[in-house]
């Protein structure tokens, strides 16, 4: 099989190819949620949500075209060790062998780069879990994600969570921004969002601990986009100090879904509901900044018991559940190598 290397920010027509596969898969890898629009897509492809290195390529079909290609994505902070891998194969083209030949050309480029896991995602009972189940894949955390359906929201239901985390919550007070964390939160929005370290985690991967930078590269790469961030801290009155923060993502080109980012709440302020009350205060504002808003989505870890419990009060409903999927580079056979041609 003939697998070609390629740069995304100069080769618009394989980045289109993959769109196209991404797109035809969807019934089958994704029906439920939102797809990710051209625009999204490629900028995924090119340079991701932070600009972190990334490697591509396509492979040949028998007869003509792009049978599939996949992403690589090497982060350069924390998982230094990992390359994450997205392989897209056309519909038409499954189990003809062009999946296992990019994992194989996936494996060998992660290696010689200094990678020694690989990991992924993919739909429970999807094409894909088979595939990952059928390869020396460890499966690891499964991830749910939830929808909320705005209009499903009872009258009344809002106002009544709100004076309970309130009632819970003296002593705080909440704020809010929109695209641009303001300089003289930075630092504390860094500091808060670092609580997510505790949340659960495959072992061997690093915790999430952002940094200013990374946040304005997030921020950045937001605005080149087209996706609208908002969030919502509550702040501790007596210290001053940012306790809690949430964050959410609403794409330009398609209004009605938006995407929930972090919820997070430093260790010594948990116990006074602020994840509830920094979450119904998102809702609120959302009310009258994204007025052709229709559904949020966001997911946890099946164990994050906490955080599932917050959700399933405001109203969010199980859409599907996703396997996470790690493979010691190493132990991917190479066999026959496919011929590869880099450009």
């Amino acid at each position: 099989m003939h697998i070609e290397e390629f740069d995304p920010a100069t080769e618009d027509g394989k980045v289109d190819a993959c769109y196209q596969m991404y797109v035809a898969g969807l019934p089958f890898d994704d029906p439920a949620g939102p797809p990710m629009s051209e625009r999204l897509f490629s900028a995924w492809m090119r340079e991701g949500w932070s600009g972190e290195r990334r490697e591509t390529a396509v492979v040949a079909g028998r007869g003509g075209g792009w049978a599939g290609g996949y992403l690589l994505e090497l982060p350069d902070r924390k998982n230094t060790h990992i390359g994450e891998l997205t392989i897209m194969v056309a519909p038409d083209r499954r189990r003809q062998g062009y999946g296992a030949a990019l994992l194989r050309h996936a494996a060998a480029r992660a290696a010689a780069l200094g990678r020694t896991l690989l990991s992924g995602l993919t739909r429970c009972g999807s094409p894909g879990s088979a595939f990952a189940s059928a390869t020396a894949a460890r499966a690891g955390v499964v991830e749910v994600r939830r929808v909320l359906e705005l209009a499903a929201i009872p009258a009344g239901k809002l106002a009544g969570l709100r004076g309970q985390a309130e009632a819970a919550a003296q002593g705080y007070s909440l704020l809010s921004w929109t695209d641009v964390t303001p300089e003289e939160h930075l630092d504390e929005v860094a500091r808060v969002s670092a609580a997510m370290a505790d949340a659960p985690r495959n072992p061997g991967e690093d915790a999430h601990r952002p940094d200013p930078q990374r946040i304005r590269d997030y921020e950045r790469r937001a605005a080149e986009i087209g996706i609208r961030r908002y969030a919502v801290a509550a702040r501790h009155d007596r210290t001053g100090e940012l306790a809690g923060l949430t964050e959410i993502g609403v794409e330009a080109e398609d209004p009605a879904w938006a995407y929930q980012f972090i919820t997070a709440v430093t260790r010594e302020h948990r116990g006074h509901r602020l994840g509830l009350l920094v979450k119904v205060a998102m809702l609120d504002l959302l009310v009258d900044a994204e007025p052709g808003l229709r559904r949020i989505l966001t997911e946890n870890a099946d164990s994050n018991q906490h955080m599932i419990g917050i959700n399933a009060a405001l109203g969010f409903e199980v859409l599907d559940e996703w396997q996470s999927w790690e493979l010691e580079a190493a132990a991917v056979p190479q066999g026959r190598p496919a011929r590869a041609e880099a450009r």
